[in-house]
């Protein structure tokens, strides 16, 4: 018995024991054939069947590709570029942070700098005092100095340089020099030779070679004073007595001045040619 090939609407029904065919090449043409056939009579039914099915018929596959591409879309938007003033401001703020950043160690530098600059200016001012000081001190002490071993120069010339016209105001014009005990001894002495001295008209000149200061404290000092005095009278027909004296002043302060306190002849040569 021939088999009958199936009808189209026989697809969905519950499949028969299979039964042994025989194989017909003319059969095989003929199903290839009628294969295209089914295909065509199916694809002309499915266009009314989607027809007629209302759009939620679609397939679930269908669904999620659109839920897909929505996802996508919404993922798209949110991603979508910020505007450009933000970009900038974003930027502008990244290069603020940036130069603050900068700052900061620059301003931690300027402060260090300025911290060891001021103490090697301390330092410094410090040193210089130090070093200064002392030449300050052996400044004024050399100004002192200089002002006894005038003052000394000028008592002892004072003193010893007179002539007959004017010794009779000598006391009072060495007085300037002299103080205390000392001035009194000086006065009682020249009173005691102005008579003599007038009588036998002497002059007498001192000239002062040197003077130094031998001691100094707060208020006390000791000065050397090396003169050459000549002394002329008619007496000795005018000829020069030469003498060559020198002494040890004691000096006191008085305020600015020092004034001599005490005189002591320490050397006295005379070098009068003799006659």
């Amino acid at each position: 018995m021939e088999d009958q090939q199936p009808a189209t609407g026989d697809l969905t029904e519950a499949e028969q024991p299979a039964r042994k065919r025989r194989w017909w090449p003319s059969r095989a043409r003929n199903k290839s054939a009628a294969a295209p056939a089914e295909a065509v009579e199916a694809a002309s039914d499915e266009p009314e069947t989607a027809e007629e099915q209302p759009e939620a018929s679609e397939s679930p596959a269908e669904d999620a590709v659109e839920s897909d591409t929505d996802t996508a879309e919404s993922s798209e938007s949110d991603e979508a570029p910020e505007p450009a003033e933000t970009v900038v401001d974003e930027a502008q703020d990244a290069e603020e942070t940036e130069a603050d950043a900068g700052r900061k160690p620059v301003g931690r530098r300027l402060a260090i700098a300025v911290a060891v600059a001021a103490v090697l200016f301390v330092g410094s001012a410090a040193f210089a005092g130090a070093m200064v000081q002392p030449y300050v001190k052996d400044r004024a002490t050399v100004v002192t100095k200089l002002r006894i071993a005038s003052t000394a120069a000028n008592a002892i010339t004072t003193l010893w340089t007179y002539n007959p016209d004017n010794m009779d105001k000598l006391a009072d014009r060495a007085a300037q020099y002299l103080s205390g005990d000392f001035e009194a001894q000086y006065r009682k002495y020249i009173d005691a030779i102005v008579a003599p001295n007038k009588q036998a008209q002497i002059t007498n000149t001192t000239e002062v070679t040197g003077a130094a200061v031998e001691s100094l404290n707060a208020n006390d000092a000791t000065a050397i004073v090396y003169t050459n005095t000549t002394s002329t009278s008619p007496l000795s027909k005018n000829v020069p007595a030469l003498r060559y004296l020198s002494y040890r002043l004691t000096m006191k302060r008085d305020h600015a001045r020092w004034l001599v306190t005490k005189m002591t002849t320490i050397t006295s040569l005379d070098l009068t040619p003799q006659m």
